[in-house]
């Protein structure tokens, strides 16, 4: 089985449901759902997805891979060390939604001291996308640190509009497999 097909039956087992009407992150209703910290928190699946995301993002120049706290995490993490193993290391960085009010009191984590984001390109990741406003908020953070962010990858893009939005913000986004690919297999 391809690497593409394996992630989705992980998702379709671990983390996909439908029948009950539930709300998304962007406040619009739905009767399918996907949870996808089973997945990325399962060895299998958080492999998939690394090497998914590594493959399409191969030809682009990127000094890091990150994205908005909670459901990024796993995904950058996973990225980050896969990437390390195989030799072409791209270290990670998480955008908290809102800077703690102790310790650094940084809205983003992972950049050494010292170091700047200025000039810096950053692929941003992400669980799933509806509407891409998640994922537009950790662009706007990291673009006021002066970071270029021209590319995104979600794992499941719902098809509800996140693409174009970000297109508007000069911004690709690349699922790896989307809500259709789910959806046509339960007739």
């Amino acid at each position: 089985m391809a690497l593409r097909e394996t992630l989705q039956a992980i998702i379709a087992e671990k983390s996909f449901a439908m029948g009950k009407e539930m709300t998304l992150a962007s406040g619009k209703k739905s009767n399918f759902y996907f949870n996808m910290k089973p997945t990325m928190l399962d060895p299998a699946g958080a492999d998939a997805i690394a090497r998914l995301v590594l493959a399409r993002a191969g030809g682009l120049a990127v000094d890091y891979v990150g994205g908005l706290e909670m459901g990024a995490v796993p995904i950058a993490c996973s990225v980050a060390v896969v990437s390390h193993n195989t030799g072409a290391a791209l270290p990670a960085l998480i955008i908290r939604k809102q800077a703690k009010g102790h310790g650094t009191q940084q809205r983003i984590e992972g950049v050494p001291p010292g170091e700047a984001l200025r000039g810096k390109t950053i692929l941003i990741v992400e669980d799933v996308t509806t509407t891409g406003g998640s994922l537009l908020d950790a662009v706007k953070v990291l673009r006021a640190e002066g970071a270029e962010v021209t590319h995104a990858i979600t794992i499941v893009d719902r098809l509800e509009g996140a693409a174009q939005m970000l297109a508007e913000q000069g911004i690709t986004l690349e699922p790896l497999l989307t809500a259709d690919d789910f959806l046509d297999t339960r007739g």
